[in-house]
């Protein structure tokens, strides 16, 4: 279990445990050309436009896959950031501070995605820590520190729902917003083209 710290974002290193992973089944290769608009990326993660295109502008979450180059280009979120934007929601729902988010995300951003799904984020409402084993939480809750929990593979399994139901994109499309049945979108690019 791992304290992040809000000023340094470093973690106290702690001897890791072997036992008991919360999440042991394997998870689905990402392709990592292919991605999500920014109102798709909304509705996977239950936040809304703005807090998404603020998150963006401010470096908290930005898209991995095409950024916002300028006016009418579109943003192309990953599964990943759309996992992240979910994970972030949910910890200022329970009151977590931006700045303790903002430097779990740096963190969560340096982990390997296989790791994020082993992951359980605690919080006492000051502190987020990071638990990778059953024992770890217990430990935590134990201890009084743990108010609450997001255990990241779950919340991968629910944007991994949420996000088959919408259109992906590739990263080189050249009319991303039509492929992915945008009406307005087509109606610009039909204004262009004729």
């Amino acid at each position: 279990m791992s304290g992040i710290d809000a000023q340094t974002g470093a973690t106290p290193s702690t001897p890791q445990r072997a036992q008991g992973l919360l999440f042991g089944d394997t998870l689905p290769d990402l392709d990592t050309d292919t991605g999500y608009r920014g109102p798709t990326a909304c509705r996977a993660a239950g936040i809304t436009y703005r807090q998404l295109d603020y998150w963006a502008r401010t470096g908290l979450v930005e898209p991995s896959i095409r950024p916002a180059t300028g006016s009418g280009t579109q943003r192309l979120y990953s599964f990943r950031d759309v996992l992240v934007l979910k994970v972030v929601k949910r910890l200022l729902d329970t009151g977590v501070s931006l700045q303790q988010i903002r430097t779990a995300v740096t963190h969560l951003r340096e982990r390997g995605v296989d790791d994020l799904a082993q992951i359980t984020l605690m919080s006492d409402g000051a502190s987020v820590y990071e638990c990778t084993s059953a024992d770890e939480v217990f430990d935590l809750v134990q201890g009084g520190q743990g108010v609450f929990g997001i255990a990241v593979g779950r919340v991968w399994r629910e944007v991994e729902n949420n996000l088959a139901e919408f259109p992906t994109e590739r990263a080189g499309d050249e009319e991303p917003a039509a492929v992915a049945g945008d009406e307005l979108a087509k109606r610009r690019a039909a204004r262009r083209t004729g």
